[in-house]
């Protein structure tokens, strides 16, 4: 196939030096991604089961948060231990996160076990990023950063719709109980192609930074939680106290946590980790939100809302599949304008969900055609980001990059949605309605993506480097 070939030779990313990595990376992509857009699906359904809607953003931020966590310690880890022995241990977490959401008899339990799920999936992940980072050359990268794509295509045309069939007529507990057997194969097909990704690294020095990140890690996630957790009561002064307790608490591990140069959006890495951050806490939350609204106020059953959920995510693949191309042809070139198409068609998206949820009557129409609008600007964007920010990995800290990636998509992403939560539950607090919280939640997101366009102007134009120190680090852990 043309799309996986580059104009300089004719290797491709299933050619045999990287097809069992390439397998192997989309199968556990392929599970985690089932995982989440069925979760998405039902989240309501399980919020009224336990009786916990003002809780509903709490089933995605307590995976978010926890994510934080399980991404810097896994990749650290990584850069110690090694991709195989890693991955592993993410397995494991992920799986006792999947049955303690499925026997959960409290929105607190299902929240524990949706944080257990977090760290063991922003764990994989980040060891998924390290497999792409060390085993494929930069000309090949915007390749396998749109096979991520192809790993969501069978879960986004099954997941949804199944999750929701599930959830209307057995119980929205067997979704988490089907994700196991998918794990089971999963990690049975992945085994051999990741223990021939082990690291060779320099153990000396790494335990303290370790220890170091993990702590900050930590308490980032708890100051983001208190935060949280007062906005949704902030009319009381409880809420006020528990605010600006965790804004406190946040300040220092945010300061050493993310890139230097962060918050003032400096040109180069910084500006391409911030855009990327607003604009996929904008999509997800969107997504999060827009089926809140399509059960609890349009009336859809979870399965038919599953479907305008897989519509999106269909388009974001066709568009990371478009930017593949489009790279091989410019050999990286024009990433930065490909950014920037990306996130102006996104806020063209959003733009059209809030006027659907503005009218009173229907509307379904338009919000099945924001969702593929803002699908295809995140999947034109999402891949480019990632293949520029690898590029500024050093040897050795390919790991570190990986969780920087993951780290920043995980902060952002949770944030937001807790935030939208908290608006939620805000909004039943002052008798506003599900209708208007809901509003309020998307025309947030508008911002952020606005936002993440003007961070966009900031990138740094890069092309591939065929003599970059990573990748020579590469070729010599290929030979």
């Amino acid at each position: 196939m043309e799309v996986w070939k580059t104009n300089n030779n004719q290797i491709g990313i299933f050619d045999a030096q990287y097809r069992a990595p390439t397998i192997g990376i989309m199968l556990v992509l392929a599970t985690v991604a089932f995982e989440g857009l069925a979760i998405t699906t039902i989240a309501a359904k399980m919020a009224q089961s336990l009786e916990g809607i003002h809780l509903y953003g709490w089933i995605f931020s307590a995976f978010l948060l926890s994510q934080l966590i399980g991404t810097l310690v896994m990749g650290q880890q990584i850069d110690k231990r090694g991709v195989f022995t890693s991955m592993l241990i993410s397995f494991s977490v992920f799986v006792l996160g999947t049955v303690v959401s499925a026997i959960s008899f409290d929105m607190h339990m299902l929240i524990a076990g949706r944080a257990l799920q977090g760290f063991g999936a922003g764990a994989l992940i980040t060891c998924v990023y390290t497999c792409v980072t060390l085993h494929y050359p930069d000309t090949l990268r915007t390749q396998i950063l749109a096979a991520f794509s192809l790993a969501f295509v069978l879960p986004t045309l099954i997941g949804p719709y199944a999750a929701g069939l599930i959830a209307s007529y057995i119980s929205w507990r067997y979704v988490f109980w089907i994700v196991l057997p998918l794990i089971g194969i999963a990690l049975s097909l992945t085994f051999r192609s990741f223990r021939n990704l082990q690291l060779q690294q320099d153990l000396t020095g790494q335990a303290r930074a370790t220890d170091s990140k993990i702590m900050y890690a930590i308490l980032l996630a708890v100051g983001t939680g208190l935060l949280l957790t007062g906005l949704g009561m902030i009319t009381d002064w409880r809420g006020i106290l528990l605010s600006l307790a965790g804004l406190v608490i946040m300040i220092t591990p945010m300061r050493k946590l993310l890139p230097v140069g962060t918050f003032s959006v400096k040109k180069g890495l910084p500006a391409t980790l911030v855009s990327r951050g607003l604009y996929v806490a904008c999509y997800f939350t969107t997504e999060s939100f827009v089926i809140l609204a399509l059960t609890e106020v349009k009336g859809l059953s979870p399965d038919l809302a599953g479907l305008i959920v897989a519509a999106g995510s269909l388009s974001w693949s066709a568009a990371a599949w478009l930017q593949a191309k489009l790279d091989a042809r410019d050999q990286g070139r024009a990433r930065k304008g490909r950014v920037m198409t990306g996130i102006g068609i996104m806020i063209v998206g959003t733009v059209l969900v809030i006027l659907a949820l503005i009218l009173t009557d229907g509307g379904i129409i338009l919000i099945l055609l924001s969702q593929m609008i803002t699908g295809f600007g995140v999947g034109l964007a999402n891949p480019t980001t990632a293949a520029i920010a690898l590029q500024h990995a050093l040897p050795r800290k390919e790991g570190e990059m990986s969780a920087n990636l993951q780290f920043v998509d995980s902060f952002y992403m949770g944030v937001s949605i807790g935030v939208g939560g908290a608006l939620i539950a805000l909004s039943e607090t002052l008798q506003w309605g599900i209708s208007t919280g809901v509003l309020i939640v998307l025309t947030l997101q508008l911002l952020w993506v606005l936002l993440s366009f003007l961070a966009s102007l900031r990138i740094t134009k890069l092309v591939h480097q065929e003599h970059h120190p990573i990748n020579q680090v590469k070729d010599n852990i290929s030979m």
